[in-house]
């Protein structure tokens, strides 16, 4: 026999299916005693706390009631904030893999109960709810046999389940199965949505012809239908679009104006939109003489874009130096540049024009991108002579904070060639604090070069990466001199240091280091790495976060790594050992499980079986 329902949640279904229905029981509801009206909320689907929040919030906030008066009133705010915890809960039910990323992690210092009273849950539940109606509707659309109209397309059962539908759907006139139900009812709430390109077309422009979107991605764009469909929506949300991506899209010069023409508030030629990403997409001229007339103007005719992105798109040379040029001329207010994984040698040339002889200073004419901070050139197949081109271009963006050149073949030629902008930006107090050299086929001695320069800087760097270049153990001595210095954060990732390595390096720390966190995973160093961790941790008060995964550490060595966290006095919140023999049995994990720090565990075991092979190389 079932358990007997209580008399509560019979008043609340009933309470629930009236309200879906539609039936006049708002008043009735408001009336009730708060003790049981804050008991009824979170009982309530989704539908039916929506339409008992809609009818509350016009009947209170009346003629004789402005809003403000409504939010003063203790009764009505605590009602609001009680839906909002409503909303939290269901939202969590329903997304739990989603709650996580969206509250605040421990070290950003932001209290969780001040980030909820200024999230609104209800947005976000319904923002993601018709996202997830969007991709099913997409997945039947794209199928070669439909040929029907999407706002038509059938809901799954599973989804009205979800929003407490489920019963109400056998009348010849509910729409609750349809995909234009759900998006006319609820498309005011989206504010960022994700589009295959089955929804580039005139009919989305009315089916979410009451949202307001503020964020837009855009996938696998190819024909002129799909651009046309794309142009109606981005100028049905110009007021209010602050961000567009596109990711696997083909687009020619032609699509590309007509989209960024398509940007332009209504009457004027300039646009809102901060943010502008091409991503894993192809330009149909991969190396034209000229850039698209559309893409000329989106770049010039306003200051409000703050990051540029074109990653992944086989650019040729003459695109990101016609990019680069015409930002410069512009003084546009770019915070954020991204070039990244491009085939861009020689992209600069134009800026080798001035004898290596003559101070960079004496460099600074013409324009400036002044608001630059981060440039993004990864994987662009730069080689020594594209840096010393680009050291030049360098001294045009005096504001610069963060560079990465990663996974370009420079060489130890290369680094040496950036030395002279590093030590003069230094001498000048630039803002450069992030470097990032990974992969850059860069030796031992190309880089005890840079770590001598870099410890005598008179402004250091605060974060640095030569992951992933086969250094050896005779960086170890270098590098032990670099980490007494204000450096914060390091990545020393499959360098090659071995044991003999660490030990060195253990050897050279003397003194506190102000180091927040560390990447020395992949080094093979054995029990060495243990005793350099404890000896680390110790000497690193600021410590928060450090990745020692895959470096054959033996069992024996955990001993001497929860000897350092029992006496440290720290801020140690994540120690990664996947990957290592320390950590294979049972009894290794109740040695560390002690270490917690905000009720969550320090140490960071694998949640796989350590026997299986493991690929040290990069």
């Amino acid at each position: 026999m079932g358990e007997v329902p209580s008399l509560l949640s019979l008043c609340t279904e009933a309470a629930a299916k009236e309200l879906i229905r539609g039936d006049d029981i708002v008043s009735d509801i408001y009336e009730l005693p708060p003790d049981l009206f804050d008991s009824l909320l979170p009982r309530l689907p989704p539908v039916a706390l929506q339409k008992l929040q809609e009818e509350l919030s016009f009947r209170s906030c009346n003629d004789h009631e402005s809003t403000d008066d409504c939010f003063r009133n203790g009764r009505k705010r605590g009602r609001y904030g009680n839906f909002n915890t409503a909303w939290k809960t269901l939202f969590k039910s329903r997304w739990p893999k989603l709650v996580k990323p969206i509250e605040p992690v421990n070290w950003l210092a932001e209290r969780v109960e001040k980030y909820e009273l200024t999230s609104d849950w209800q947005q976000m539940y319904w923002e993601t709810h018709i996202q997830d109606c969007i991709d099913e509707a997409a997945e039947i659309a794209l199928l070669p046999s439909f040929d029907g109209c999407i706002g038509e397309i059938k809901i799954s059962d599973a989804i009205i389940k979800y929003i407490g539908c489920e019963g109400h759907t056998s009348h010849s006139t509910c729409d609750y199965p349809k995909l234009s139900y759900h998006c006319q009812q609820f498309g005011y709430y989206a504010r960022s949505l994700r589009l295959q390109n089955v929804f580039c077309i005139a009919k989305t422009c009315h089916l979410l012809s009451s949202s307001k979107l503020e964020s837009l991605v855009v996938r696998r764009i190819k024909s002129k239908e799909h651009v046309d469909g794309l142009c109606k929506l981005l100028r049905q949300n110009s007021e209010t679009l602050r961000s567009l991506e596109f990711v696997h899209c083909k687009l020619s010069t032609t699509f590309v104006s007509e989209i960024c023409e398509s940007l332009h508030m209504t009457g004027l030629q300039t646009h809102r939109i901060e943010h502008f990403s091409v991503k894993a997409s192809r330009f149909l001229e991969t190396n034209p003489i000229s850039l698209p007339v559309g893409l000329v103007s989106f770049l010039s005719s306003r200051r409000s874009l703050r990051s540029l992105t074109f990653c992944d798109n086989r650019l040729g040379k003459n695109f990101a130096k016609m990019v680069f040029n015409t930002l410069l001329d512009a003084s546009s207010n770019l915070s954020i540049l991204d070039l990244s994984e491009n085939n861009i040698s020689g992209w600069l040339s134009n800026f080798n024009w001035t004898s290596s002889s003559c101070p960079l200073a004496s460099l600074r004419v013409g324009k400036s991108l002044q608001s630059l901070h981060v440039l993004n050139l990864r994987g662009n197949n730069l080689c020594k002579g594209d840096v010393d081109c680009l050291k030049y271009a360098l001294v045009h963006i005096p504001n610069l904070k963060n560079l990465d050149i990663s996974d370009n073949p420079i060489e130890d030629d290369g680094i040496r060639s950036l030395i002279p902008y590093i030590v003069e930006a230094s001498e000048r107090h630039s803002l450069l604090s992030d470097l990032k050299l990974e992969n850059c086929e860069l030796s031992c001695n190309g880089v005890t070069q840079l770590l001598e320069i870099l410890s005598t800087l008179k402004k250091p760097l605060d974060s640095l990466s030569i992951a992933d270049n086969g250094l050896g153990r005779r960086v170890a001595a270098p590098l032990g001199k670099f980490l007494c210095t204000s450096i914060r954060v390091l990545n020393i990732e499959s360098i090659g240091m071995g044991s003999s390595g660490f030990l060195e390096l253990e050897q050279e720390i003397e003194e506190d280091m102000k180091l927040v966190r560390i990447n020395l995973s992949k080094n093979c160093g054995g029990i060495a790495t243990a005793k350099f961790l404890s000896k680390l941790i110790s000497r690193a008060p600021e410590l928060v976060a450090i990745n020692a995964a895959y470096n054959f550490i033996p069992a024996d060595s955990l001993v001497v790594i929860c000897s350092a966290l029992k006496v440290a006095k720290g801020k140690l919140e994540h120690l990664d050992l996947t990957g290592n023999n320390c950590c294979e049995e049972r009894a290794h994990a109740s040695m560390v499980a002690e270490f917690q720090r905000n009720g969550r565990p320090i140490v960071i075991f694998p949640s796989l079986p350590l026997n299986a092979p493991h690929d040290d190389d990069p």
